[in-house]
């Protein structure tokens, strides 16, 4: 495991597990894909892995925005202020979130149009109730997931098997994602 770039980022507390509302960036159907295969490589091999679950939902994705509550007035100006964005997404070493068990992720390597992105976000979803954080600006991690629950004394045999390639693709759709409801729906046009 040598030379693999990991990041441990900060423990997320129990309660903040209860956010249910959440805006996403979608990735391109190339990057959603290899991510897919990454998840599928993991789960081949007996570990954790996003693959397992089954929903058309589960889509690799850069979170946004979490909050327990979004109101129906910034859902509105949500779908009203963003059109389909389009720059360069690229996914590269591992982040590492947990403590007993760990969600072991992919770093998004941070672009301006990325930045640009989560602050629009950020600047339309204020009003919102219980925001954490670490996904204000300033103390956001952008990751796309690959597992959850992994042991600690699994976590380099799944780093060693999805490898350190980075992957290059572009943004995708923004959606909104109601995990009360179980529901998605896009707020800009899919690809």
């Amino acid at each position: 495991m040598a030379g693999v770039p990991i990041a441990l980022a900060p423990v997320i507390r129990q309660s903040l597990l209860t956010m249910v509302q959440s805006v996403e960036l979608l990735l391109d159907p190339v990057s959603e894909s290899a991510v897919r295969a990454q998840w599928q490589l993991l789960a081949d091999a007996g570990l954790p892995s996003q693959a397992s679950h089954h929903s058309p939902s589960n889509r690799p994705h850069i979170t946004l925005f979490v909050a327990r509550e979004i109101p129906a007035e910034i859902d509105e100006l949500l779908k009203r202020r963003f059109s389909a964005p389009d720059f360069e997404v690229r996914l590269g070493g591992y982040v590492v979130f947990g403590g007993k068990q760990m969600v072991l992720a992919r770093s998004v390597i941070p672009s301006r149009a990325l930045l640009h992105l989560h602050q629009e976000v950020a600047e339309a979803t204020v009003g919102s109730t219980a925001l954490p954080a670490h996904v204000e600006p300033g103390g956001w991690t952008p990751h796309v997931t690959l597992a959850r629950r992994v042991e600690p004394a699994r976590l380099g045999e799944a780093i060693d098997l999805v490898g350190t390639d980075v992957i290059h693709g572009r943004s995708g759709a923004i959606r909104r994602w109601d995990g009360e409801q179980k529901t998605e729906w896009l707020l800009t046009p899919p690809l």
